[in-house]
């Protein structure tokens, strides 16, 4: 396919700094309108939702997690860490430089995964064969992750005992108590301990004897442990570049309705890592990476900044999935549970629907 003509943006620059779910759509809709180079510490990207389906069927992963080289075909991969930026050039762990003339800072959450898709798939292969082996599961943190896996372990594995911790007084407390309450009421049915208000004292618990102790010390026998208590944004970094001062003191990064940098007209922040105040959900990552593209186009086609489109935070729609079939879903007016929330993400966790957003084939198994 031939490139634009200079007047839609080819010969411009455009670095994207993270291939998750915001970073990976916006370079796959830049890649034919400017010259994109997208940076990131793996050569794949991961539909994170899935994840936790993929640790009672490891199979799943392999639609789930996808070579970055697969949708990005007019673009430019570096499989690096970056250490720091300028106002003109991103810096790699490895000394590459890499200057830009339009800047996308996408990093989202701190995550440890390892550089290559195969060593991904296998780590899932072996995350199951703990599950598959253990007769007694701990999942400490009552957020969205920890009530999935509780879930798809309590379906997939009826037999085991498994038992969700949670510091809080509810779960899911990022979202309505009655979507919680319902949440709650489904797990206890699937036979799934909750214990609420308590965390794990790891520096007490002997994971060599699996034994864990809780804060009000109850002690809980588990042949395996996970925590899903959360992660910290990877923004550290950006403490020792010119952007320190357009961080908040959560981390984020400060951004205005367009999904600019504040004070910059050329860096764009998309994501989990930005201080949009809303809950941070991957669709809404996906709707910061269309918004920002938008700009972008426009923006290198010397169009009226006055025309830029502006991301405004309403009220949203979030589903918990709940195993394979159920889940809860809470609308602006209204929150439902069972078989109808579920036909619309738990079957397939809208792996499809991404794959095809990102031009691949909603069912293929990449190689």
């Amino acid at each position: 396919m031939e490139r634009p003509s200079e007047v839609s943006g080819v010969g411009k620059r455009v670095v994207v700094i993270g291939g998750g779910v915001a970073g990976s759509l916006i370079a796959k809709s830049l890649q034919f309108l400017a010259d994109v180079t997208l940076i990131d510490p793996k050569e794949y990207f991961e539909i994170p939702w899935a994840s936790l389906r993929a640790m009672v069927e490891p199979s799943f992963a392999a639609r789930s997690v996808i070579y970055h080289k697969d949708y990005l075909t007019n673009g430019r991969l570096l499989v690096s860490k970056v250490i720091n930026i300028s106002k003109s050039e991103v810096l790699t762990e490895e000394g590459h430089q890499v200057a830009y003339d339009y800047l996308v800072i996408a990093t989202g959450h701190n995550d440890t995964f390892p550089k290559t898709r195969t060593e991904r798939l296998k780590e899932y292969y072996a995350e199951n064969e703990k599950i598959e082996a253990a007769s007694s599961v701990l999942i400490v943190g009552g957020g969205p992750t920890g009530v999935e896996l509780s879930a798809e372990i309590a379906v997939d594995y009826p037999d085991k005992r498994v038992v969700l911790v949670h510091d809080g007084s509810r779960l899911l407390e990022f979202i309505g108590p009655k979507a919680a309450d319902k949440t709650l009421e489904w797990l206890k049915s699937k036979n799934v301990e909750v214990k609420l208000r308590q965390s794990v004292e790891l520096n007490n618990s002997s994971r060599g004897s699996k034994t864990y102790v809780t804060s009000s010390g109850e002690v809980i026998k588990a042949d395996c442990l996970f925590m899903c208590t959360g992660k910290p944004l990877a923004s550290a970094w950006l403490k020792e570049s010119f952007l320190n001062n357009s961080i908040d003191d959560f981390g984020r990064l400060k951004v205005d309705e367009n999904l600019r940098v504040k004070g910059y007209k050329n860096i764009f922040a998309i994501g989990d890592i930005t201080d949009v105040k809303e809950i941070k959900q991957g669709y809404l990552a996906q709707k910061h990476a269309l918004i920002a593209a938008k700009n972008l186009k426009l923006l290198m086609a010397r169009g009226k900044e006055s025309k830029m489109a502006g991301h405004k935070p309403r009220s949203i729609k979030v589903f918990v999935s709940l195993g394979r079939h159920d889940a809860v879903a809470q609308f602006p007016l209204t929150t439902i549970s069972g078989l109808v929330p579920g036909l619309i993400k738990s079957k397939d966790l809208f792996v499809g629907k991404v794959r095809k957003q990102l031009g691949l084939d909603p069912r293929l198994v990449d190689s």
